[in-house]
């Protein structure tokens, strides 16, 4: 039996990495059902990314993959997002989001909006961020960067 019926969680899940996994592995803990908003191409052209992005085609078939990998693929809905709220702001179903401490804050300015719009708010899962061997956070860009690898191992 899982806590809820329906979390979200959202990013661009440009390279798959073992941050990417622990935030879906405690999405899928907590939620009989997950939404993953997954950024759009143009979405992504408004941020300020220091390196290139992987097309979403790439992405959404790279995270269909990893779901499936998962066992979870019949538990997921995957959406589009163009911007940093998706369906988090509208939609009453979601009961819960889970976050990193990079994107604890996006959570607390979603819950503003829905009150805002009448909806109960989200209860928000804090997870910690996935350290590299280094103690610094995993992301995409330093593993671009040549930094470290996808677990979190230093390559120079």
């Amino acid at each position: 039996m899982y806590k809820f019926r329906l979390v979200a969680i959202g990013g661009t899940f440009d390279i798959i990495h073992k941050g990417h996994r622990e935030l879906l592995r405690s999405a899928f803990e907590l939620g009989d059902k997950v939404l993953i908003g997954l950024t759009t191409d143009t979405f992504i052209r408004s941020m300020s990314k220091p390196h290139r992005v992987k097309p979403y085609v790439e992405r959404l078939e790279s995270l269909k993959k990893l779901l499936v990998d998962m066992q979870v693929v019949s538990r997921a809905i995957i959406t589009p997002i163009e911007d940093p709220y998706g369906p988090t702001i509208s939609d009453p179903a979601i009961e819960a989001i889970v976050v990193s401490d990079e994107t604890c804050n996006r959570a607390f300015e979603i819950n503003r909006i829905r009150e805002i719009k009448g909806l109960k708010a989200l209860k928000v899962v804090k997870i910690p961020m996935v350290l590299a061997e280094d103690g610094k956070p995993i992301s995409s860009t330093r593993i671009r960067l040549g930094e470290i690898d996808e677990n979190g191992r230093l390559l120079r």
